[in-house]
């Protein structure tokens, strides 16, 4: 499907020689009619400012501004992806942003408007530490109103892991805490140039107003963290620290002592943090 006049994604790697590097975490997507599905899964992006983290040689790029994009912020931390980027824009004057800078260290929240959808594709490195810094801001609602991601399928199924499973821990109780996680989409490693040895998936989480359940910020991390570092162990022994009376606190947010940290719900966790805070 040709979606844009320019030119084909295998031939602006070859012309500007984006060989993935392994130490950028770069994975691509050539196919434009995968990209352009992905686009489609933010929803309507019409009326929003897009924040791409990881465009790449531009495939999600041309995909998203396809799609009817407002307008695209892109954070790409390698230069060599610069000409590129810089081919697209020229293409879609006056919808495309793009700044040769670390996701990291970049604040990015200056140059949108919103509302705001991030779409990204994102470098396996810093995929889990940018989706848990777009959800711990210091203030709730965040500047985004959804995040689509693609991870490693193995991030993805721990994200939306439910209590009693062997992916349920701290990332999914964040994750469900603060927003509507789903994942959308699978992809297999030949979707991607190179192939990546695991399988991929694109999740879709939909920010909620305010924190599903009540519950202190910093106590209800510190506690999660607490109750999952030591997993296989009862509350009453993994949480011993967390204050002297650990067993009476435990059984007044209503859970058993004798429990373990896979077996409660977020709304369990967030009752535990609420009685600590007393």
């Amino acid at each position: 499907m040709q979606i844009d006049d320019l030119p084909p994604l295998r031939d602006i790697i070859a012309i500007h020689g984006l060989d993935a590097k392994k130490s950028l975490g770069q994975n691509f997507l050539l196919d434009l009619n995968l990209t352009s599905k992905i686009a489609r899964l933010a929803g309507d992006i019409s009326g929003h400012d897009v924040l791409e983290v990881g465009p790449g040689p531009g495939g999600l790029t041309r995909g998203l501004l396809a799609a009817g994009a407002r307008r695209i912020v892109a954070l790409e931390k390698d230069p060599r992806c610069m000409p590129a980027l810089v081919q697209i824009a020229a293409a879609y004057p006056g919808r495309l942003n793009v700044f040769n800078a670390d996701a990291l260290e970049f604040d990015m929240r200056g140059q949108l408007t919103g509302p705001v959808r991030v779409v990204a594709n994102l470098p396996y490195n810093v995929g889990t530490e940018l989706l848990v810094r777009w959800l711990t801001p210091k203030d709730w609602p965040p500047f985004w109103s959804s995040l689509t991601l693609m991870f490693q399928k193995e991030v993805a199924e721990r994200i939306i892991a439910k209590p009693c499973t062997k992916a349920y821990g701290r990332l999914g109780i964040l994750a469900q805490w603060k927003s509507t996680p789903s994942v959308v989409m699978e992809l297999p490693p030949e979707a991607f140039t190179p192939p990546p040895k695991v399988h991929s998936a694109v999740v879709h989480l939909e920010a909620l107003a305010e924190p599903r359940f009540p519950a202190p910020a910093g106590l209800l991390s510190s506690t999660v963290a607490m109750a999952f570092n030591q997993r296989r162990k009862m509350l009453r022994s993994s949480l011993k620290s967390a204050a002297p009376d650990i067993e009476a606190a435990l059984r007044d947010a209503g859970l058993k002592p004798t429990a373990r940290a896979e077996e409660i719900s977020v709304e369990g966790f967030c009752a535990l943090a609420r009685r600590l805070a007393k």
